[in-house]
Order: C-alpha cells, then structure tokens, then sequence
C-alpha cells in the first residue's frame, strides 16, 4: 500500500498532531487518514445494521401486527424514500458544512431513530420512524465521498471508498446470523434497542479524531490531478448539475443497479424461507452467504478501478470498468435463478449475481469525484445516490405487489436482470467525461 510522505520539515505543518518528520524524516500522513477510514468502515456496519434489522424480523413483525405482503413491502421501504430525497440536499449541506458535523449529527440522529422503533405500537409510529431513519442516515455516504476526495489522490482513492462501502456488505454478512440470533434470545424489540446504541462510541470516537487535511498535506496528497475534481476556477451552482445529460446517466444507471441489490437486502430472507423451504434459523446463516461474496465484490471493484488508473487508463474508464462488468455479469447470474431445482445452485448464483452487482459499488462514489468539479464532489455523488435509492425503495414495494399477485419470485428475478443490463448500459454508452467538458 503507498504511503503519503512529504520531505517537508514539521515545524511547516503547524497544528498536525501525530507527526514524527523533521527536515531529514519524511512526514507521514497515512495512519491518521486509514484511522479515519476505519472509523468509517465501522460506521458503515452500524449504519446498515440499523437498516437491516427490519428485513431480518421481517415475517415476526408480520405475524404480530398482522402486516400483509404489499404492507411489509410498504414499510421495507418507508426508510428508502426519505433516504434517497434526503441525499440531494444533504450533498450540498456537507459540501458547505463539511464532514465532521453533518456526519456527528447524522449518527445521533440514526441511533435514537433505532432504539425509538423498539417501542412502536402502531403501523404508522413505525413507519414515521423508518422515514427519520432514512433522513437521518443521508449524509453518510456523501460524507465518506468527501473524505476519500480530501484525504486521497485520485490514483489511490478507489480503495478507501470501496473499504467504506465494504462495511454495508460485512453487516450485511453479519447481520442474518447475529441478529437473528439477538432476535431469538431478547425479541425483534431488544434487537433493535442494541443494534441502537451501538452508534454512541462510535460517535464520541468520531468527534475527538477526525481532522480536515490542512493546507500543505491537501497540496501533497493532489498533486498531479488531472480530472475535473482539481478546480477549473469556475463556480457552479448545485442545481447547474442537473443541466448535464452524464448527470442523468449516472442516476439512472445507478437506480438499475441499486435496484436489484434491495430485492437481496430486504426480501433475501423471505426468499429463503417461502421458496427454498429454508427455516427461520437456517435463513439467518444462509442468507449470509451471498453478503459474503458482496464483500469481496466492492473491494474487487474498488481495488480494480485504482489498478487501471496506474496504468494510465484515463480515471472515468478505469471506474467504468468494474461498474458495467459487475451489472452485466449480475444480470446474466440473476435471471436464472426461479428457473434451477437446485437449492445449493441457486444459492450459488444468488452469490455469484451479488458478487457482481456489488463490484460497482467500489467505483460509483468514486466515478463521482472524478467527474464532478472539486466544491461539488458531494452534491454529484448524493444526486447518483438518490438515483439508487430511488431504486432501492421501489425494490420492496414492487416486490411485495409482485409476491401478493404471483406467490412466486420468478417475475422479480428477470425484472432485476434487465435493470441490471440497462445500469451497465447507462455507464457504459453515455457516461464518458467529467462535467463541463
């Protein structure tokens, strides 16, 4: 892994903690900048614990409340909504407010959302609350994007955003066993109530280390660039960015894309359970699986993209690749999944099909710091999120109509499939340059 280093003497980097150069040593800024991306990759599985847990009590919170299909899908997607409509102007508030406040605030905020759904006792305080937890989680990501942008340089950079999007995939690995089991042992209410509290150290540790680069590192660590996220000198407005078509492109790419992951993140244990015959238990282990290759997926994707970059592929290109590679190949692994009697083939493909889809989710955020102007590194990269959760919340909901009509996952699987061909197709064709150019 390159180090960041810089012959510069200490007394030239004032108010840098943490520092051991002098005139002779070389400064060395990488343990404080992969600190902050592990604070983020824990923050990560935090975040999507926090999300998850409803899909995992998704047939006991039925049962209970007597929720029907086309309900559970409502309410799977109650936090989806918010969520992709809250990225746009949360985009903007932290390229204005910067990281670390609109992050802090978003952790407490998403923390008390999980630990206050323990005590609902009607569909609609529920609901109420699985929308504030989408809001409250928006800046996230868009948070990370601006910190990879600030911390990394442009041929290094696809590796610490994939390692942040790799947190989503280990608690998404994590969290049908673990949670299954929280919900076993204390019930779907204190599984939420812990999964709650587990953004407060996380929070505290957040807001005593994470720093901004000061002047002489941001000079080092993007010396070189040559894409549209060094300055042009020109300021734009955020809503100039949609007058741009890649801006579409991108949003509708990506909500191909997102798409059929939300059909995994929200419905795979149900699938397991209706169509493989798998019980409660079993389900939590192996709907596993699949999340376990996603994990490999991103930082495959991620790791990939910064490879082609150092051989001098141009930057949008080499984040291109493992995008439309990973749709294209996830659609030709998901549309065959209804049609084999095969239990461990069709795991194996709803592995490979999440493998694949998850190998873009190491470039997206990325592809956007490469295209958008430098003071809008954010915003672009919370409009294509907001194209993918529009995509996202659409996936329960769509799946749960499909189930109430059919009884059956077949007609959801091909849909998946040609969403999936039409996100590859998206990035592929019509995503080319970065803005302005």
């Amino acid at each position: 892994m390159k180090e960041l280093t810089s012959t510069l003497p200490e007394d030239s980097l004032p108010g840098v903690k943490g520092y051991q150069g002098t005139a002779s040593q070389p400064v060395v800024v990488t343990r404080l900048r992969w600190g902050i991306i592990l604070l983020l990759l824990l923050a990560a599985i935090v975040n999507y614990l926090d999300r998850a847990n409803l899909s995992i009590a998704n047939t006991t919170i039925a049962a209970e409340f007597g929720f029907s299909q086309t309900e559970m899908g409502l309410l799977l997607s109650a936090f989806l909504w918010p969520y992709a409509l809250a990225n746009l102007p949360a985009g903007w508030l932290v390229d204005k407010f910067g990281p670390k406040r609109m992050f802090s605030w978003a952790l407490c905020l998403w923390s008390s959302c999980t630990v206050l759904a323990a005590f609902v006792n009607s569909y609609s305080f529920f609901y109420g609350l699985r929308m504030m937890l989408g809001v409250a989680e928006s800046p996230f990501f868009t948070s990370g994007i601006k910190i990879t942008h600030r911390w990394f340089g442009e041929t290094e950079r696809g590796l610490p955003t994939a390692i942040i999007n790799t947190g989503s995939q280990i608690a998404n690995a994590v969290a049908p066993p673990i949670l299954t089991i929280l919900l076993l042992s204390f019930g779907w209410r204190g599984m939420f109530v812990g999964i709650g509290l587990m953004g407060l150290p996380l929070l505290l540790a957040w807001w005593k280390f994470y720093r901004d680069p000061v002047a002489r590192e941001d000079a080092l660590i993007h010396a070189g660039h040559t894409t549209a996220s060094k300055n042009t000198g020109k300021t734009t407005s955020w809503g100039s960015l949609f007058r741009h078509p890649t801006t579409w492109f991108m949003v509708i790419g990506n909500f191909s894309i997102m798409f059929t992951i939300w059909v995994y993140l929200t419905w795979l244990p149900g699938y397991l359970e209706k169509s493989l015959g798998f019980s409660l238990k079993a389900t939590g282990w192996i709907a596993s699986i699949p999340f376990l290759a996603g994990i490999l997926g991103v930082l495959v994707g991620g790791t990939l993209s910064d490879w082609l970059v150092r051989r001098r592929v141009k930057p949008i290109t080499s984040r291109k690749v493992p995008i439309v590679l990973g749709a294209a190949l996830a659609a030709c692994f998901v549309g065959p999944i209804p049609f084999v009697s095969s239990t461990p083939l069709a795991i194996g493909l709803l592995s490979l099909g999440y493998f694949c889809s998850q190998m873009p989710q190491g470039a997206l955020w990325t592809l956007a710091t490469d295209i958008a102007p430098k003071d809008q590194v954010a915003s672009l990269g919370a409009i294509q999120n907001f194209g993918g959760f529009l995509g996202a919340a659409m996936a329960p909901i769509v799946t749960g109509v499909i189930l109430d009509a059919t009884g059956k996952f077949t007609n959801v699987f091909l849909l998946g499939a040609a969403l999936l061909m039409l996100g590859a197709i998206s990035f592929g064709v019509f995503v080319r340059k970065p803005l302005g150019q």
